[in-house]
């Protein structure tokens, strides 16, 4: 048994992964603030569950704050780390950026000294398929150059993956970034596409449909997302003794260091996507197509190769079906 810290743990991966290590009897000491970003009712809802099972305590120590964060290491000793709290959202980034630099580069900065002064074995941290930017060689490999971003919300993750580096590098500590591509499932944020397509459906309103319909992407259901995960997790980052700074790799190190992109590898139409939701509440929606939004990319794919080889990360779960637990989730939780 372990005790590990999840920061964002009311948040939608935070609160399954917290329910999934506490399956398995490790000590889970969840961290959220259950700030309003989006419905407040909803992360409250997922926390008391969590607080129903034994070996979980909840603290909302302010993640931005160093002295509680500092107390809240020192007091707990954690086995291991996972970094999920963020504030999230790619189009948000655009009207409120200062919570981005306060939540995304402070908060994670405060994360990695406390890994730093008590010796956390491993600390895995969320970053985002939106590092890729202006790439558009698919599948995104992590060892690709992603000097590019596109969104503020990017260059927060990016920049979270270059301070991991520097951490491995000068006090030895373990990290290991995973770059995760839409996820989605029951108890999902109320911002994301899935979300909002069936709150719309279902009260008769129109969804919009961005980039008139010409969007790709690597759907990737939470269950699967959590496997892999937890796998991770169980797999300290080590050096990689054939990391060379003549022709450097960017997803390796000479420290403890690793990235990983975490993703379905089976990138969906958004039509298609939004076939498949039409079909599980058996109604159809009424379309509404925009230009692509500023911050967004057309596609994305994840290359998991390397998360395939290292941890045995294989994802289960069809689109098909994911929605339709999706939508028998929502139907229940809502009272549709």
């Amino acid at each position: 048994m372990s005790k590990v810290l999840v920061t964002g743990a009311a948040g939608f991966i935070g609160f399954h992964l917290s329910l999934r290590l506490l399956s398995r009897g490790d000590e889970v000491v969840g961290l959220d603030n259950l700030n309003d970003y989006y419905d407040p009712a909803l992360k409250r809802a997922r926390l008391e569950m969590l607080k129903a099972r034994p070996g979980f305590r909840h603290t909302a120590a302010p993640l931005e704050d160093p002295a509680s964060m500092t107390t809240l290491f020192a007091q707990e000793r954690f086995d291991k780390v996972v970094n999920l709290a963020a504030q999230a959202g790619v189009r948000h980034s655009l009207k409120n950026p200062h919570a981005y630099a306060q939540t995304n580069l402070l908060g994670f900065l405060n994360v990695l000294e406390g890994c730093r002064h008590t010796e956390v074995k491993h600390l895995v941290y969320a970053s985002s398929s939106s590092v890729y930017g202006a790439n558009t060689r698919m599948p995104f490999s992590v060892h690709q150059n992603v000097d590019h971003p596109v969104s503020l919300y990017a260059a927060t993750k990016k920049s979270n993956e270059l301070m991991a580096h520097a951490y491995a590098h000068l006090f030895g500590v373990a990290a290991t970034g995973l770059r995760f591509f839409t996820v989605y499932g029951p108890w999902g944020r109320p911002d994301m596409a899935l979300f909002l397509f069936t709150k719309a459906i279902l009260e008769g309103r129109p969804i919009d449909v961005f980039n008139h319909g010409r969007m790709r992407r690597d759907f990737t259901y939470i269950d699967d997302i959590v496997e892999g995960v937890v796998r991770v997790l169980d797999h300290p980052a080590a050096p990689d003794p054939a990391w060379s700074g003549d022709d450097p790799d960017s997803a390796t190190s000479y420290a403890p260091y690793r990235l990983y992109n975490i993703g379905n590898n089976q990138p969906v139409e958004l039509m298609e996507y939004i076939e498949a939701l039409e079909k599980a509440l058996g109604m159809t929606a009424v379309k509404n197509f925009l230009p692509l939004q500023p911050g967004d990319v057309p596609a994305t794919c994840a290359d998991v190769d390397d998360l395939t080889r290292d941890v045995g990360f294989k994802p289960q779960t069809s689109v098909e079906e994911g929605i339709r637990r999706f939508v028998a989730w929502y139907r229940d939780y809502y009272r549709f």
